[in-house]
């Protein structure tokens, strides 16, 4: 951790294409997720894809157990879906296989993998990752271990996560509740793992031990089920792209959290839903792209 945190303001323009690039350049991106338990979750990984091709990916292929491969297909169906391997050899060697840039691991998995296989994905893809949802869950259940490049993976939990996070490292904290306790509770949590962090919530905080910036877009109807799957997919998706993990975080929230703000503009805050972040995507992008340029 730096003992000089620069807070940033600062928030990267949108990868370039070139002229005659074609899908493969766009970036490849893998989302691993869903379950069949008792609770089914097949909607997570189908939204977190989506909102990686509307960000942009070329590519983006969905690991989901069998069961669920038909349902996710037809709720994102310009993915390509592929029967999640539940070792570690194998996960790892479909990713490779697929010659993935990126990957997204967390949304709707339950139990569909092991803390295991989560710590040896970490460990043996090398690429940029986002930890959501189950996938840290499953990362608060594993005893510290040391991975390559540590800041190129990005955990992005809301408090009750975070909490859980820092308890599995011993690092006892009271809930954060306002803006200089939920700093310090990110700084806590980059600290403990190494990773870069995404603290969900108002005013979301993104900080790698030697920046932070804090979000302000975003309002109050963000707070329903899939908004956090529709961010990991635009993160994973400009990751893929060769953004760098805090920029690419801090771009991320800011464009979700502006798609958020359009879409109470005209739904309400009350009345939208995680899938109209992906309707309301292209607005943010392109307001994004006319003010950034001016």
């Amino acid at each position: 951790m730096s003992s000089e945190l620069i807070i940033t303001r600062e928030i990267a323009q949108l990868p370039e294409r070139a002229i005659d690039g074609h899908k493969g350049d766009a970036g490849r991106v893998v989302v691993i997720g869903g379950s069949c338990d008792e609770v089914l979750m097949v909607g997570a990984p189908a939204m977190a894809a989506s909102a990686a091709f509307r960000m942009g990916s070329g590519l983006v292929q969905m690991f989901v157990p069998e069961s669920l491969r038909r349902p996710v297909a037809i709720l994102s169906p310009c993915s390509t879906v592929r029967t999640l391997p539940v070792d570690a050899d194998r996960l790892v060697e479909a990713i490779h296989d697929y010659r993935a840039d990126a990957v997204a691991i967390g949304p709707g998995l339950g139990q569909s993998l092991e803390p295991s296989v989560l710590v040896q994905l970490l460990q043996r893809f090398t690429g940029p990752i986002v930890v959501d949802a189950d996938g840290l869950n499953l990362l608060a259940k594993t005893e510290p271990f040391d991975v390559p490049i540590p800041h190129r993976i990005v955990l992005t939990p809301h408090v009750g996560e975070l909490q859980r996070l820092l308890q599995a490292r011993s690092v006892q904290r009271d809930t954060p509740r306002d803006a200089a306790s939920r700093r310090a509770a990110a700084c806590a949590l980059v600290e403990a793992y190494g990773f870069t962090v995404v603290f969900k919530g108002h005013g979301t905080v993104v900080t790698n031990g030697d920046r932070m910036y804090i979000n302000e877009t975003g309002n109050v109807g963000l707070a329903t089920g899939g908004t956090g799957d529709i961010l990991t997919g635009v993160i994973a998706a400009l990751l893929g792209e060769g953004m760098s993990p805090l920029e690419a975080s801090i771009l991320g929230v800011y464009l979700h959290g502006l798609a958020g703000d359009f879409a109470a503009e005209e739904l309400g805050k009350r009345s939208m839903t995680a899938m109209d972040l992906v309707d309301y995507l292209p607005e943010a992008i392109c307001d994004y792209a006319i003010t950034s340029n001016e």
